[in-house]
């Protein structure tokens, strides 16, 4: 028997009947509820989405309440212990992990696409020595759109495909581009010969020496952090993109409007804000009274809790043991020692324990970027640079999903009524009042 949902409108009277399919209900079903022929029918009220469904998806599941994300059914912690980005990129965008022979051709694809147009470069070169680095990627990740012309269609599945190189491939160069316009150094070149997470690498760091050869341990890190952000299911950047993507532009300006979102501080930016915090806590002692703020709302407690993990988050375990073999290269932290007793406090103490909140992705990612050397502003560019797989990924499945159209949310109107207009010189004028100070 098909399961459906019984629904009585207490202003009729009538009862309706809703199919449910996957766990959800059609929102528009409810348009049939209706006072009169002229009634437009039942709205469904959901700011920020928080119990919306606005798309199917066979790419990333998450069980908040259970701590579990899986891209295209595998664990992310496998995914992190046995797999390298450009596999996990391959899997999110194909589906499924590559054989040998496939591996080979699509690290081949993204690795001749690396280098950028030099009018790029150029264009890199107006923007003042202090532009933050994430606005020049949201720029010149825009800008691209202008070289590729052909890339507007996104209907031919050639076209798609060399997008989705390009984009994968070039990422880190606009990064590392960004990153040494801000310190003033030239710019450096990809190099083939080197692995996704080394090349990036060697562009940001490479200064006289004939080649750029990174510690295996804090290449091995990175490559791990890429894994970690490659995708997290309809978050506000994905959203972004699938958003933008329904008005089928082509996708360097849907991946430009994804880098916008994520540049916002309750996005992107959280790592940097967790640095913040320890950096103004400053010692271990200092916890206590930084805690007792938290519990009194004077203090924000930056990188714990979720929107959607009411547990610990599956990537905040493994970025955590990942900063642990970081620093025991690079050489130990006292902030990171400050991080881990507040997270020692804030496991074992009630008020947090029933509130839910649990170290997530963004508690310990700060620390390995700081270690290596990257400065907080680029800490946003270097989630953006592996999320630029999972958006592809989205942004293709959302364009082959028939059921799609363009992003149009409805809303709930609250203004004035209809009213006739008046000349300005029979309008009466209302002012606020001013009280004089003193």
């Amino acid at each position: 028997m098909p399961e459906s949902l019984s629904v009585t409108d207490n202003r009729t009277g009538r009862t309706y009947d809703l199919p449910i399919e996957n766990g959800a209900v059609h929102a528009t079903a409810f348009q049939q509820m209706k006072l009169d022929d002229e009634d437009h029918g039942l709205l469904l009220y959901d700011p920020a989405f928080l119990n919306t469904a606005s798309c199917t998806s066979r790419i990333t599941f998450i069980d908040g309440d259970r701590g579990i994300l899986l891209y295209r059914g595998y664990p992310i912690e496998q995914l992190a212990e046995h797999s390298n980005f450009l596999e996990t990129a391959y899997l999110l965008i194909h589906g499924e992990l590559p054989n040998a022979a496939e591996y080979a051709a699509w690290e081949h694809e993204i690795t001749i696409h690396t280098l950028v147009h030099e009018n790029v470069k150029s264009f890199m070169d107006g923007f003042h020595h202090d532009a933050h680095p994430m606005g020049m990627l949201l720029s010149t990740v825009g800008a691209l759109s202008t070289f590729y012309p052909d890339a507007t269609k996104i209907y031919d599945e050639e076209q798609r495909r060399i997008s989705i190189y390009r984009l994968i491939a070039k990422m880190p160069t606009l990064a590392a581009f960004a990153f040494r316009h801000s310190r003033g150094l030239p710019y450096n070149y990809p190099d083939n010969d080197l692995s996704y997470s080394g090349n990036f690498l060697s562009m940001m760091f490479k200064m006289v020496e004939p080649r750029y050869q990174a510690v295996p341990e804090i290449e091995h890190a990175l490559d791990v952090l890429f894994i970690l952000h490659a995708d997290h299911e309809q978050n506000c950047s994905t959203n972004a993109m699938r958003a933008v993507g329904s008005s089928h532009p082509d996708p360097y300006s849907a991946t430009a409007a994804a880098i916008a979102a994520l540049y916002g501080p309750l996005h992107g930016g959280a790592n940097e804000a967790v640095i913040r915090m320890i950096e103004r806590i400053g010692s271990v002692d200092k916890i206590p009274e930084f805690v007792a703020g938290v519990k009194a709302g004077k203090e924000r407690l930056m990188g714990f809790g979720h929107r959607v993990y009411k547990n610990y988050d599956p990537r905040a375990k493994v970025i955590k043991r990942m900063a642990d073999q970081v620093l025991a290269v690079t050489g130990t932290s006292p902030l990171l020692d400050v991080a881990r007793e507040l997270e020692k406090v804030a496991l074992e103490d009630e008020y947090f324990v029933s509130r839910k909140l649990y170290p997530n992705v963004d508690f310990y990612s700060g620390f390995i970027y700081q270690a290596l050397g990257i400065p907080v502003e680029m800490f946003p560019v270097l989630f953006a640079i592996p999320r630029a797989a999972g958006w592809l990924s989205q942004w293709e499945e959302s364009l082959l999903d028939k059921e799609q159209k363009i992003a149009r949310p409805r809303q709930v109107y609250l203004g004035a009524s209809s009213r006739d207009f008046v000349s300005m010189n029979e309008r009466e004028v209302q002012r606020p009042t001013i009280v004089a100070a003193g």
